[in-house]
Formats: structure tokens, sequence, C-alpha cells
């Protein structure tokens, strides 16, 4: 965010929020002023500053209701094919600011706010972030929704509405602590609950086959009330949905044991319906097959494909009656995109709908489910992938696993036919895995389910190509694909870097702001002294914003002339946060050992949040506070270095750190991280990337060319080598000495005096079990960090690579990735034409 301006600058201010015209500022004013009176309880007269915050939130909403309400209008009556958008995450962050922006509001409401006395973003800072995720996956989704709505797609997304979302992370004597989210606790101004199209969920119960058909009968059920968030897209006057369920007990739920007498027990019992939705799993990139999980994911599919299907019958604007009974035409007018496999239940579900209520064909059905399904991968790690028991699944959804028999059953006859006596790859290609523990293959599911499979950056896509799917990319070329992930630059530049979007938009205009790819135009200024001189400037008033932001939530002083060298995301050993904290000891020793000479100042910032039942990533955490204790308190090393650990990383938090960093560290080992995202936003963002060639950093690389960004370490394909000969940890340890050196001091205690044998599971882990060779890339880490300070003491050539980054930043928008997904996936074009704002005629 941009510094505090001074009144002079207020008012002549003309930047790319717009122009605030007189008649929007009054209009806001007296908007504000009228909800502020009405959300004021009678017997209180002092407002305080979250009344101004709801006020000023409500006041925004209602530039949104007739947009809103317009949009929905121009898809009955035009008919659309929709896009429906499934996820178990939706991580949204906050929603005032993002909507100011989007409908072009932001300097009426700042200049109405400061007329009435009050600062806008101290009102910002009162919103709670909307947690729904853990990571990459769930803020992925959040910027496919803004990028469908700006892209004019008649898009929806589901998921559900967790009253608690991912937990806050607090530090305690250097320790994780969690604290549950209870973000719901003073309401949501954007959700409209929407009671009337609350529907039922089933579960458990028995399957019966009878001459009519099939039935699933003696179920529990659970219902499933929707709550709209509308989305919108950049000034186009396009505002989609996210539809988000919340369980509900029926009232008749448990009503046996209240006929026996036990009321207080039957009411007791809603909870058991109503956990459904209750929290978020906290894992990233690993499965936990919990049954309650299970019922969550079920849940939104189940919910989701009845209002889908509602929708599909009944396409006039307000009508309930069906209009289409036949499906033939259901794919050409439905595509359902699943989020990873946490939604692969959409695939057996759709086919009871269509085989057991609405009596199609079994092999119709199974075409229209193909063609109307399509599926995203998002990781290769083996933990992560879902293979839920088949005991689970006979208790819970017995009507569903019979489906998933009977589809295996048909794609196995084809693969036999077309590899007669292969016994061995029909093992490795059966969605039912035989062992002690049966379990079901998601994924697999998912592939054999889906029209499209798409991994999210080049080198991803062709490690499922290539390795994990390797058998079905044999059966079926046609369909894998590539969709390399993008970030919105509506909330990733514009709303967290305005005076980055300024600057820019001086040189080459606004179009940048839905066509990223204009910021090419920047490489005609790489060599203009003024633009240079602007760029820096930008970047040092984000790190001085930064540091006092710093001083005054964690009381930590650091030096905002150092290099702010950031790693935020996700704690997880293959994202490596311990290479980092290999480095910041490499550095505190060179520094002990030679005080008098010049060292390039560093702030090493690390931030994330360990899933709470991860043992060693709450271990590397203690580790970083540990070193970060001791460096931090060391008389010798002042000002030199500094090694802070962010508490509770969160979309909110990410706006303020990634347009202050000078350094992106995106270290994971080569052919682990599937993509990442948060590369995408330091690049465009002004900071230059140390990093492996994984992920979109391959493709970051090959936009900017390789020599713009510190790449380091081995290749996918030396990893490989690696694997085949053996890794050995000790090797490195012994022959390189500073490695040796921190280790030794790790395992000695001297980061944690007053318990010797802190850390001696992450030595022995390092050592002995590391399956991402922290050792192996440690040398060529440290060398390249070295050139990484030497070209921060030429500042004028970091900042001549760091405009080349941002003009080369244009294909990691997320519209570029969505026109892909719209055009070779869903088969709809995008289009650029607004739909009327609500106050003129719609024709």
């Amino acid at each position: 965010m941009a510094a505090p301006l001074s009144d002079g600058d207020r008012r002549k201010q003309i930047s790319v929020r717009g122009i605030a015209g007189l008649g929007d500022v009054a209009e806001v004013r007296k908007s504000f002023n009228r909800h502020l009176h009405f959300t004021l309880v009678k017997d209180r007269n002092v407002a305080t500053p979250r009344d101004y915050y709801f006020a000023l939130a409500h006041t925004v909403r209602d530039h949104l209701v007739g947009r809103w309400i317009r949009t929905q209008q121009h898809y009955y009556e035009r008919d659309p094919k929709r896009i429906y958008y499934l996820s178990l995450e939706f991580y949204m962050g906050r929603t005032l600011q993002n909507t100011m922006v989007n409908l072009g509001l932001q300097n009426a409401c700042d200049e109405a706010i400061y007329q009435l006395g009050l600062d806008l973003e101290e009102l910002e800072e009162i919103e709670e972030d909307a947690g729904l995720g853990n990571g990459g996956l769930g803020r992925l989704a959040a910027c496919f929704l803004d990028s469908m709505a700006t892209l004019g797609l008649a898009a929806y997304g589901y998921g559900i509405r967790y009253e608690f979302g991912i937990f806050n992370q607090k530090i305690v004597d250097g320790w994780q602590v969690e604290e549950a989210d209870d973000w719901l606790r003073y309401g949501n101004p954007w959700e409209k609950a929407r009671p009337e199209y609350m529907l039922p969920v089933h579960f458990y119960g028995r399957v019966e086959h009878t001459p009519e058909g099939v039935k699933w009968i003696d179920t529990q059920v659970v219902l499933a009330m929707p709550y709209d968030t509308p989305v919108p897209g950049y000034k186009n006057n396009t505002v989609n949905t996210m539809r988000l369920w919340s369980a509900k007990a029926p009232n008749d739920f448990n009503l046996q044991e209240f006929n026996m007498g036990d009321y207080i027990e039957a009411v007791l019992d809603r909870n058991l319906a109503e956990n459904i939705s209750r929290v978020l799993y906290p894992n990233d990139n690993f499965f936990e097959g919990k049954e309650l999980r299970l019922k969550q994911e079920y849940f939104v599919v189940a919910a989701t494909l009845q209002d889908i299907i509602r929708r599909f019958k009944s396409s006039k604007f307000g009508c309930r009656d069906p209009v289409r009974t036949c499906f033939e035409t259901f794919p050409d007018k439905v595509a359902i995109q699943l989020n990873d496999t946490h939604p692969a239940l959409s695939i057996p579900e759709l086919m009871r709908i269509l085989v057991d209520v609405e009596k199609v064909d079994w092999d119709k059905a199974w075409e229209i489910t193909k063609r109307t399904c399509a599926y995203t991968n998002h990781t290769v790690l083996p933990e992560a992938l879902e293979r839920w028991p088949v005991s689970m699944f006979e208790k819970l959804l017995p009507r569903h696993l019979e489906i998933i028999y009977a589809l295996n059953q048909m794609h196995l006859d084809r693969v036999a036919a077309l590899y007669p006596g292969d016994v061995a790859r029909l093992r490795r290609m059966s969605v039912i895995e035989e062992g002690d523990c049966k379990r079901i293959n998601m994924a697999q599911l998912c592939v054999i389910g889906s029209h499209a499979v798409n991994g999210v950056a080049r080198i991803h896509s062709d490690i499922v190509r290539n390795s994990v799917f390797k058998d079905f990319y044999e059966l079926e070329p046609e369909k894998f694909q590539n969709k390399t992930n993008g970030i919105t630059p509506r909330r990733w530049l514009l709303l967290c870097n305005p005076g980055l979007a300024d600057i820019i938009a001086e040189k080459i205009g606004e179009g940048f702001i839905t066509d990223l790819s204009q910021l090419k135009k920047l490489l005609e200024f790489i060599d203009n002294e003024t633009f240079i001189r602007d760029v820096a400037k930008v970047k040092q008033e984000n790190k001085l914003k930064f540091a006092a932001y710093l001083e005054e939530q964690y009381k930590v002083k650091i030096n905002p002339m150092s290099m702010f060298d950031v790693q935020v995301k996700r704690i997880h050993e293959y994202k490596r946060q311990l290479l980092n904290c290999l480095h910041a000891i490499t550095l505190y020793n060179r520094i002990r050992c030679n005080p008098s000479k010049s060292f390039v100042p560093r702030t090493i910032m690390i931030g994330g949040k360990a899933a709470p039942g991860y043992h060693m990533a709450k271990m590397i955490i203690k580790l970083i506070t540990s070193v970060g204790e001791v460096i931090n308190n060391d008389p010798y090393v002042g000002d030199k270095l500094k090694v802070i650990f962010l508490e509770n990383y969160r979309v909110s938090l990410a706006e303020k750190v990634i347009p202050a960093a000078d350094l992106s560290q995106q270290i994971s080992t080569a052919g682990t991280e599937a993509s990442g995202t948060g590369n995408m936003k330091f690049m465009v963002n002004g900071a230059l990337t140390i990093g492996t060639m994984d992920g979109a950093n391959v493709e970051m690389a090959e936009e900017a060319g390789e020599e713009n960004l510190f790449i380091f370490g081995m290749r996918v394909e030396d990893v490989e080598a690696l694997d085949r000969k053996g890794y050995n940890a000790r090797e490195y340890y012994e022959s390189l000495p500073e490695l040796r050196q921190a280790i030794d001091q790790i395992t000695s205690g001297f980061f944690s005096p007053r318990d010797p044998g802190c850390f001696k599971d992450v030595v022995n882990m390092l050592m002995y079990h590391d399956r991402f060779k922290v050792f192996a890339d440690y040398e060529a880490y440290i060398k390249c960090q070295g050139q990484v300070d030497q070209l921060f003491m030429d500042p004028r050539e970091w900042t001549r690579k760091v405009i080349r980054n941002i003009a080369c930043s244009g294909k990691f928008s997320s519209d570029r990735t969505i026109t892909e997904y719209a055009r070779e996936i869903w088969g709809v074009e995008p289009s650029a034409t607004a739909i009327p704002p609500p106050n003129l005629p719609r024709n």
C-alpha cells in the first residue's frame, strides 16, 4: 500500500485508482452516514471503528447489488455455457479494497472517508481475512474467480463455508501455537444467505436394486444452506457468484431419540450434522483420510450438482419450472472443473443422478459425465494423493462405491483389450488399489472420468504425462494439457502496490490492468534514468512502510536500507526453508569470523504456517526462530544481518511484504513444486528471484532470460540421477566445511543452549532421511547468494534487472490462464464487452 497522502496530494492525485468525481464522493458520504445510522445499536451513541468498517462495506456492497442482479439476468437471457469451478478451498483474503478497485470506487471512498475525518487504510485493516484455504491451491481459486468475472465468463465458484478457516498462528517461545480462526465472529457483510435454495445431502444407508432401477434408501440427511458472495470483474459491471455451502441438521434429525424421551440429546446431536462445515482441514500437500473430510468432499459435490442440474433445467431468470428435461445438451451448457481430487466425487455423483434419478442409459450417462468434467492436478508428491479406504466408502457412500466399481471394470476391460496379457499395467491403472486395505485412487478416477487433465506449469505437466499418469497418457494422449498458473494483477499489483502501478501507467497507459502482456512495453524504459529512479524510489517507500509495520505489529526494528530477502509460503520439507536457514547460519559465521569486513546488510524474512500435525515443519519454525534469536542479539552482527519469522502469514500480510521484497526465495527441490504462484507475485512487484529450475520458475526464466534470475542447483534430471546413484548427505557434510560448521552448531545446541538436544530430529532427517536433498544444493545456493550480494551493491544494475522482470511477467496473469482454460477445456470464448451498468437500460 502506498504511503499516506498529504492533503494536497490527496486532492490532486490522478492514478490508476480512478479520478474521484465530486458526485461520487458526495454519494459515498451520504450512503456511509445512512448505513452508520442504521448499523449503530440504539442505546449506543458512539460508533466504534468496526461500525465504520461495516458502514463502508455496506456502502460499497450497494454498488455491487444492482450489477450482480443484472449479471444473472444477462446470463439467463443469453443462456451461455456455464462454468462451475469446484474447490474445497477459496483463499479469498479481504474483500473491501478489492471490490473498490474492481468497481473503480477507491478514490471516491478514500476522499469521502477522509472528509469524514477517518482513515481508509485503518478501516481496511479491521476486516478479517476469509482464510478458507491452506495456500497455493485455495489462493489460485480466488485469482481464477477474479479473472473469470473480468473476462465476462458465466462462472460460479462452489465450495464450503467453513465456520473456522485456516488457524491463526502464534509464535510462543519460538514454537508455533494454533488458534481457531473465528472469522465470522462479527458477521460477514459480503455474503447473502439463500435459504430458498437449501438442498438435502444423503449419507450412509443401503442400496436396493429393484425392477424400476437402483434406489439408495435409509439414508441420513444433512441440509446444505447456500451463502452467496459477489465476485466483481474489473470495471465491466459483471458480478459473478461464489456459492459456499453450510451444513444444517434437518428438523427431524435424530427424532427417534426424542420420541424415546431424550429430547436434549436429540437436539445436541444436531452438531454431528453441522460439524461437516465447521473447520477447514489445515493440511497442504498431505492427504488425511478422515471420515469427516470425505463427508466434506461429498457434501460440497452433492449440493453443487443438484444446484447445477436445477439451473440447467430451468434456464429462465427467476423461473423454477423445468424447461429442459433431456440431458443430451448437458455438456454443451455445463463445464465442471475439479480443482485437484477433492471434488472427485462429482464423477460418480453425476453418474448416480443421471442413471438412478434421471433414468439416462448408463453408456450415455458416462459419455455426458466425461464431456462435462475436467481435472486439474496440483501435486506429484505421493503423500498428497487421495486414496480412500473402500471400507469407508462402503459405509458412507454405498451407491457411489458400486458405481466406481462398475466404471473401473469398464475401464479395465478397455485396457485389457488394448494390452492383452499385461497384468502389471492393469494393476497400475486400476482405480481400486489391492492390498491389505483396498483403496480408491481418486486421481485415477478423475483421469478416467474427465475429458481434459492438466498440470499447472509446463515442467509439472511433463512430469504428469511422463511419470504420474504415464499409462493413462499412453492410453489417451489427447486428454493431457498444460495450463500454467497465473495471478490476478488487480489484487497483486493495483491493490497491493499502487505506487508501482501508477508509475507503470504513466509510462504505458492503463491497458496492462486487464492485459498484463502490455508490460512488455516497459522494455523501452530499461535504460531510462528517470524510470530507474522511480522504480527504486517506489521499492524504498514500500520497504520503509513495511519496516514501520513490523515495528508496530511485531516490535521488531529492521534496517530499511538492507536487502529484504523473503521466503513466504507453507512450511514444508520440499520447499526447503532449511536451505534458507543454513544460508543465514553461514552468513552469521562469516560475519563472526571477520567482523570488520564489509557485508551487504540483509534482513532474512521467513513466514508460513505448519500443518498442526506435521512435526518436522514445526521443528523447522522453531529452528528459524532460534537462529534468529542468536543472530539478532549478537552485538558483533549489528545491522548486517537479521532473521525475522513473520508470524501468521496470510493473504493480507502477503499484500504488505511482497511489494517490499528485494529478493524472492523459490528454492524447492527440482520436480516437487507443481507451479508456485508466490514466485509470480514477487516478480511483478519488482523482486528478483533466487530459485531452482522447478515449477513456474522455469517459465519465468524463459520469459525474462535466465541471466535475469538467480538460478542454481540440480535440475529434474540431476535429481533423478542422484536418486539412481543414491543420495548420501554425509559426503556433502564432510566435504563442505561451512555446511559442517552450521550442522555442528545446530547439533551442539549453539542455537538452543537451554535445550541442547532440541534439534536432533532435524539433524537426523537432514543426515539420513532427507527426500529433498538439501545438502546436495547447499554449495550452489551459497555461491548464488554471493552473486545476489554482488548485484545488490550496484543499485542501478539491480533495478534494470527488476524492470526487465516486471516487463516480462505478463504471461503470469490469471487472465491468460483462464483464457486458455476457456478456449481449450471449457469450449467458451471470453468477452471484452461490458454489461450495461444498472442505471442504463439493458439493451
